[in-house]
């Protein structure tokens, strides 16, 4: 009897942390979402803004580049906490 409700213990602390791990990547891809559409919509408005004025490509380029980055970040900072949630 003993045997049977340490394995029973076991096997529930597996499940346990197997479900974690899913859920961390779950997380994980669901926080990876947002900086996806962010970025496509930082992009997207950069080069509709190129093509109405040329001139000014440089500094929309500068600017598009810098809004990658922020955005770009906010994905990096999901995945941290999520490993961090993970133990």
């Amino acid at each position: 009897m003993l045997n049977i409700l340490t394995l029973a213990a076991t096997e529930a602390g597996e499940m346990l942390e197997g479900l974690k791990a899913i859920g961390a990547g779950l997380g994980y891809g669901l926080a990876a979402i947002g900086p996806g559409v962010g970025i496509g919509t930082v992009v997207g408005n950069a080069i509709s803004s190129m093509a109405r004025q040329p001139e000014s490509a440089g500094m929309v380029r500068t600017t598009m580049f810098l809004g990658i980055a922020f955005t770009e970040a906010l994905a990096l900072i999901g995945f941290v906490v999520f490993i961090l949630l993970l133990p």
